[in-house]
Parts: structure tokens; C-alpha cells; sequence
């Protein structure tokens, strides 16, 4: 099955960030790396979910569900940045990315 755009955005995504998680680890900051990892995880998850929904309205729940999770990324994000200085504005900007792709398409599947 070949890729489409969200699906590929939320791959490399997946993989920059599994980078940056093993950094924070490293630094022990376990807790918030945890929450990180949950979140992240769980948008590329629903998104491939999503590839193989049953319905419309399955479709749509993962795409919600994704996007969800990807704003609790974008909050985790802020928080490295502010609290714990962490240089995370690509990651951001990444991340953003995939929530304006995910905003469009469940607001276009709804119509």
C-alpha cells in the first residue's frame, strides 16, 4: 500500500522523535519522556488505524483521535522548551505541520 501524505509525515515524525526521546532519557528526564512517547506514539498509531477504518465515522474517530494526540505532543513540547530548556522548535514545527494536515482532513471528512 503506498503512503499518503499524513502517513509519511506522522513516519518521519515517529522517527525524529524517537531520537529526541532517547536524548531525554539519557538526561532522566523519564517521566516527562514517558508522557512524550504515549502521545507521539499514539498519532502515528491512529493514523495507520485510520488507513484501514470500517466506516466513515471510524475514520474520522481515528483522525480525531490523532490530531488529539498530537496537540498533547505540541503541549509536552512546550514544556521541554520552557521548563526544561530543551532546543525543540523543528520538532514543534513538525509536529504543527501534522496538526494542520489532520485539522483539513477531519474537517473535510465531516463535510
Amino acid at each position: 500500500m503506498k503512503e499518503n501524505l499524513i502517513q509519511q509525515k506522522t513516519l518521519e515524525f515517529s522517527i525524529k522523535l524517537a531520537k529526541f526521546y532517547m536524548s531525554l532519557k539519557d538526561k532522566k528526564y523519564y517521566e516527562i519522556a514517558s508522557q512524550l512517547f504515549r502521545s507521539w506514539t499514539s498519532i502515528w498509531a491512529n493514523v495507520a488505524e485510520a488507513q484501514w477504518a470500517i466506516s466513515k465515522k471510524d475514520f474520522i474517530n481515528k483522525m480525531t483521535i490523532a490530531l488529539k494526540e498530537s496537540y498533547e505532543t505540541l503541549y509536552r513540547l512546550e514544556i521541554l522548551e520552557h521548563w526544561f530548556d530543551e532546543h525543540v522548535v523543528e520538532i514543534k514545527s513538525d509536529c504543527e505541520s501534522i496538526v494542520r494536515i489532520l485539522v483539513t482532513i477531519v474537517k473535510s471528512s465531516k463535510e
